[in-house]
């Protein structure tokens, strides 16, 4: 048992800024209740406990939720030869392109997630503007897929000197099968950037289309069908708006580049009737 004594202090009046002066009753005043009695020492006792153990988690909770994170893919991993170095070295091999560019590529995200650095400043250094940084290592990721697909290298070393931005166009495919088909099929009919982007676009919408006039006549295993059929429709539009000489190229277009008989025959067919 502990016994403490406190001693209150000597207060004059109460007041606020809401009430006015109260004067607290003389000590000698006999209207003064006896809780107020200042003369007599006020005794306090308290009990003192142990302290009670800390909480402990059971050994079987489960771990708390982690808020959700959008999910960023890998970025490629660094060549040996460039994984030593330090960041004024990594810069440089960027701005003097010191390497492959699929193999500076990886630089890039390395440089703003293990060195602090953002897109702008990596600009502002090295020459490189953000959206070609985009292009660099999306571009990059493309060609790992190409690589694991087991892709001919004699097709993949066409890519070696300048490539980023023909396999960028290929990125809105996900099917590894696909993009290695699109690729194959874009550099044996030797596509530029944007004949290549209207195939990756060609091949991912085909299976959209189910139902339009002459889906079923081109195959949409042959990239070269799916872009014949997108050239297809069109011609039908141009068509329906009466426009006989977009029509005929639209056809002619669709004629370039399909790979089916059927196909074929159908384009002919309607290329008669022109």
């Amino acid at each position: 048992m502990l016994s403490l004594t406190a001693k209150p202090p000597k207060l004059n009046s109460i007041s606020t800024p809401f009430l006015s002066p109260c004067p607290l009753p003389s000590p000698n005043d006999p209207s003064r209740t006896s809780f107020l009695n200042f003369n007599k020492p006020t005794s306090i006792s308290a009990l003192l406990f142990p302290p009670s153990p800390p909480s402990q988690i059971p050994k079987n909770q489960p771990p708390l939720k982690q808020t959700y994170q959008p999910f960023r893919p890998p970025p490629s991993p660094l060549p040996p030869k460039f994984r030593d170095l330090d960041t004024n070295s990594r810069l440089e091999v960027l701005t003097n392109r010191l390497a492959a560019w699929f193999e500076y590529a990886p630089l890039i995200p390395a440089l703003i997630q293990e060195h602090g650095l953002s897109p702008e400043s990596i600009e502002e250094i090295t020459g490189i503007s953000v959206d070609e940084q985009n292009r660099l290592v999306v571009a990059t990721k493309v060609r790992d897929t190409l690589v694991e697909s087991n892709l001919d290298p004699q097709v993949l070393a066409t890519f070696d000197n300048s490539g980023a931005e023909l396999l960028y166009e290929i990125r809105v495919m996900s099917n590894n099968q696909q993009r290695t088909a699109a690729v194959e099929y874009a550099v044996n009919k030797e596509f530029d950037t944007k004949k290549t982007g209207e195939l990756a676009r060609a091949i991912k919408d085909y299976p959209k289309r189910r139902g339009d006039k002459g889906w079923g006549n081109f195959d949409g295993n042959l990239p070269g069908d799916c872009l014949a059929f997108m050239y297809y429709r069109q011609a039908q539009e141009h068509r329906v708006a009466s426009s006989e000489e977009l029509t005929r190229v639209a056809l002619e277009r669709a004629m370039e580049v399909v790979e089916s008989d059927v196909g074929r025959s159908l384009i002919e067919e309607e290329l008669k009737q022109m």
